[in-house]
C-alpha cells in the first residue's frame, strides 16, 4: 500500500492540497460529440493550464502518450458503456490493471451508477479492481452516479451522500461525484469520508460562470477538487475556461 499512497499524494501536492483532473473519457460513451476533435491539443499543451491529471481511455493513452508530459498524472478508465446501450447506464470493466500499468498509469478509474438493476454487478467489478489496483500499488478512483430505474433526482441529497459513503466503504482513494441539492448533507458526507472528494463537472452547461458558482460551493463544503471534461472541450475558448478553473480550485484569484 506503500507505492499507492505515495502515487496519492502526487494529485495534492500543490499548496492548495486540492487537485484538478481533465476528464477526456467521453468519447467512447458519446461517440463523435461536440468538441471531441479539440482532444489531442488539449493533451499537448495539458501541462501549460496547471491540472494535476487527465483521465483516458485506453486507446487515447497509445495514441497520444508521446505529447503528454510527464508532469501530467495519467488516470487509465477501466469501465465503458455507450449511450446506445440498454440501459445506456450499464458499466463495464474493459481495461485490466496489468494493461493500465503497461500504459504508464499513475492511477486507475471506474464509474459505477447506483439505483439500478446492474448495481450488484458494477460493485462487485470494482471490488475486485480495487484489491487488484492496491495489489498493484496503484491508487483507484471510483466515479459515482446515481443512475437508473430507481432513480428520479440524479442530484438527490441523500443519494449523493450515499455515493460518497459507499467509495470510501469499498476502499476507494479518490471519490468523484455530482455536487448535491443540499450543500449542508453533501458537506457532512465529505467530512466523514475516509477518502479525499472530487466534485464532478457534469452536463455541458451554456452558463460557464455557472459552472464556477457551482465548483466554489462544492469547494467551501470541502471537496478536494474537481473532474471535468465537458463543460471544458466543447467550448470554444476551451484552455481559457480551464485556466479559471484551476486558479479557482487553487485559490490563485
Amino acid at each position: 500500500m506503500i507505492g499507492c499512497l505515495r502515487k496519492l499524494q502526487r494529485f495534492f501536492l500543490n499548496p492548495s492540497r486540492r487537485t484538478v483532473l481533465l476528464a477526456l473519457d467521453h468519447g467512447l460513451s458519446e461517440g463523435m460529440t461536440p468538441g471531441i476533435a479539440k482532444i489531442p491539443g488539449l493533451l499537448e499543451n495539458a501541462h501549460k493550464t496547471g491540472i494535476q491529471g487527465v483521465i483516458l481511455n485506453k486507446g487515447l493513452v497509445r495514441a497520444h502518450a508521446a505529447t503528454l508530459s510527464p508532469e501530467v498524472l495519467l488516470v487509465v478508465q477501466l469501465s465503458a458503456g455507450t449511450r446506445h446501450g440498454i440501459p445506456p447506464y450499464n458499466k463495464s470493466v474493459v481495461c485490466s490493471i496489468p494493461e493500465a500499468l503497461r500504459l504508464g498509469a499513475d492511477a486507475v478509474c471506474m464509474q459505477l451508477n447506483i439505483g439500478n438493476d446492474l448495481e450488484d454487478r458494477m460493485l462487485t467489478d470494482f471490488g475486485m479492481l480495487t484489491d487488484e489496483a492496491h495489489s498493484a500499488g496503484l491508487p483507484i478512483i471510483a466515479v459515482l452516479y446515481p443512475r437508473g430505474g430507481q432513480i428520479v433526482n440524479e442530484f438527490d441529497s441523500s443519494l449523493i451522500s450515499h455515493c460518497i459513503r459507499l467509495g470510501g466503504e469499498l476502499g476507494a482513494d479518490l471519490i468523484c461525484t455530482p455536487f448535491s441539492d443540499d450543500a449542508v448533507s453533501f458537506g457532512e458526507a465529505i467530512a466523514a469520508s475516509p477518502a479525499p472528494v472530487l466534485v464532478t463537472g457534469g452536463p455541458s452547461q451554456p452558463d460557464f460562470d455557472g459552472v464556477l458558482r457551482m465548483l466554489k460551493d462544492a469547494l467551501e463544503c470541502g471537496a478536494s477538487g474537481v473532474t471535468i471534461g465537458r463543460n471544458i472541450f466543447q467550448r470554444p475558448n476551451s484552455e481559457e475556461c480551464l485556466e479559471k478553473i484551476v486558479k479557482l480550485v487553487h485559490g490563485e484569484e
